[in-house]
């Protein structure tokens, strides 16, 4: 079978961004993705309205029956919604449930791009500092990496996630809208390690986070080293960009959703 990557994400009714986005990006990887449904949300492809979160339990137990199943090489978390979500995904790591060598793509996800609410931040960025040890990758956007690390300074902010315990940051200027082409720069161990430069692309993109971590898990899962697989993921996200779908055609302020079948 193919490389499982067990991701822990929410319904997105659009199906922009959440766990369809998380199910097609590694499926365009070359991995299969098994999902750990984490919320319902009440969205369209332009704006949130509210989301009800699942019980701990019951996400575990998803997550538990897919462990038990399926050769899960890789996992990926998007939206978590609650503390209780977050504190279940760090005891799956803490009791070896979820192997520590397992490849983990976090994307803390604290809102949505259409700037709703997916869970009080506050108490979602505490959470999430129990979970840095574990991540291998995470791949905040700038409002997210400055939430998360207190620092205004992007870089500072990557380097003292890493000095938390993440294995490495993904940081991504696409959310600064004055900054021209958008610049990624990957820290290892709080050292910046590749750099890569995107275009900006007129508009603004439901659900480009969400695929672009869910298809770094997928080459993750395939065996590519970290670098390589980031190198991979900016390649297909910038086809997925420039063949997104218009919901609204004749609305230039409205989000686009990624193509994320382009190749085919």
């Amino acid at each position: 079978m193919r490389p499982v990557v067990l991701c822990f994400s929410g319904l997105d009714p659009s199906g922009g961004a959440g766990l369809q986005a998380d199910i097609e990006a590694i499926g365009q990887s070359g991995a299969h993705a098994a999902i750990a449904c984490t919320a319902v949300t009440i969205q369209s492809s332009q704006q949130v309205f509210g989301f009800e979160a699942c019980a701990a339990s019951l996400v575990k137990a998803q997550a538990t029956a897919v462990l038990d199943d399926l050769p899960v090489s890789a996992i990926k978390s998007g939206m978590l919604g609650t503390t209780d979500n977050i504190a279940m995904l760090t005891k799956l790591f803490a009791d070896q449930i979820i192997d520590n060598d397992m490849p983990f793509v976090l994307d803390p996800v604290l809102v949505a791009n259409s700037g709703g609410s997916l869970g009080d931040e506050k108490t979602l960025v505490s959470a999430f500092r129990q979970l840095l040890p574990y991540a291998t990758l995470i791949t905040p956007n700038t409002h997210e990496l400055r939430a998360l690390s207190g620092e205004q300074d992007l870089h500072v902010g990557a380097k003292k996630l890493c000095a938390q315990g993440a294995h490495a940051v993904l940081v991504k200027t696409s959310h600064d809208f004055d900054s021209g082409d958008i610049e990624q720069y990957l820290y290892i161990q709080g050292e910046m390690v590749h750099k890569s430069t995107l275009p900006r692309l007129d508009g603004e993109f439901h659900g480009s986070g969400c695929s672009l971590a869910s298809f770094i898990a997928g080459r993750l899962a395939m065996g590519d080293a970290l670098i390589d697989a980031v190198k991979a993921a900016d390649s297909w996200i910038t086809q997925t960009l420039q063949a997104a779908d218009a919901p609204h055609p004749d609305d230039t302020q409205a989000q686009l959703i990624p193509n994320r079948f382009v190749r085919f």
